[in-house]
């Protein structure tokens, strides 16, 4: 089972661009589908964006597509999130989120402020 660490959140402006990163430790990081997920104040955590094990399947939430892009290196058990024209509904607490079979992991998560 892998431990994930999250980083690269902060405050930014409207229309501004963040890279959020996801650190893994642990076996089999390859064969994992990763997930972003966010939680704002008040409000349910929600999906973001996915990538398949092999990172040549992705999709998004609806709210972000065209906005963020998700990707992974294998070779470095990372899988990041790409953010930009953000806005302030934006803000929120981005967790990443790995998934094999009946094993996953979630991590600490990162914040994210995107000010007006």
């Amino acid at each position: 089972q892998v431990q994930l660490v999250e980083s690269g959140g902060g405050l930014v402006q409207a229309g501004g661009s963040l890279r959020l990163s996801c650190a893994a430790s642990g076996p089999s990081f390859s064969n994992y589908r990763m997930v972003w997920y966010r939680q704002a104040p008040g409000k349910e955590r929600e999906f973001v964006a996915a990538i398949n094990w092999s990172g040549d399947s992705t999709n998004y939430a609806d709210s972000v597509k065209g906005r963020f892009t998700i990707s992974r290196d294998n070779a470095k058990n990372t899988v990041d999130l790409q953010m930009n024209s953000l806005k302030p509904e934006d803000t929120a607490i981005y967790y990443c989120y790995a998934r094999r079979g009946l094993l996953d992991s979630w991590g600490q998560g990162t914040q994210v402020t995107v000010s007006s």
